[in-house]
């Protein structure tokens, strides 16, 4: 291949990659959501910490299921909600797994970082091949899904999400008072 053609083919790769990176964080309300209430899809990955986890294991407990990534500004935005809604509602059963797009990620360091800075003290799962990815058919981040004690998603919000939000959600899924 000559020096030119090489030039194009490299053009084209980096402009092919960061159009992928930008297509994983879109505007409010574009992500497509998993078919209807039902099911949540199961998710069993790698974590954070160095374990594993299921999200079928997490059944008889309400969960909030994020799909983030260090480098979306509206997921940095979030990330603290998540930490006070864990700490709130942890006493009701709450569980917060955080799926981090690791494979849109430059380094576990990055991911650790991210997580310290926010005191964060869930479950974050590295989604190392975007499998969780595809299996929620999400093409946008950030995208929470609130997913009941008995495993069934009672929402899913696609793109920045608002403390109010969040507290709407969360109330399709916790127990009554």
């Amino acid at each position: 291949m000559n020096a030119i053609r090489r030039s194009r083919v490299s053009r084209l790769a980096r402009y092919l990659a960061v159009l992928g990176g930008l297509l994983l964080w879109v505007p409010n309300g574009t992500a497509q959501k998993p078919a209807g209430a039902g099911p949540a899809p199961d998710i069993d990955l790698p974590t954070l910490a160095g374990g594993h986890v299921k999200l079928s294991s997490l059944k008889g407990h309400p969960v909030v299921v994020t799909f983030w990534g260090t480098w979306c500004p509206p997921c940095r935005e979030e990330f603290p909600e998540l930490v006070a809604a864990q700490k709130k509602y942890r006493d009701s059963g709450l569980v917060v797994l955080a799926v981090n797009q690791r494979d849109q990620e430059l380094s576990n360091k990055a991911v650790e970082d991210f997580v310290k800075e926010f005191g964060a003290d869930f479950e974050v799962a590295l989604d190392t091949h975007g499998r969780a990815r595809r299996n929620y058919r999400l093409v946008g981040l950030p995208t929470m899904v609130f997913v009941d004690a008995a495993g069934m998603i009672q929402g899913v919000h696609p793109g920045p999400i608002t403390a109010a939000e969040i507290d709407h959600g969360l109330a399709t899924i916790l127990p009554a008072k």
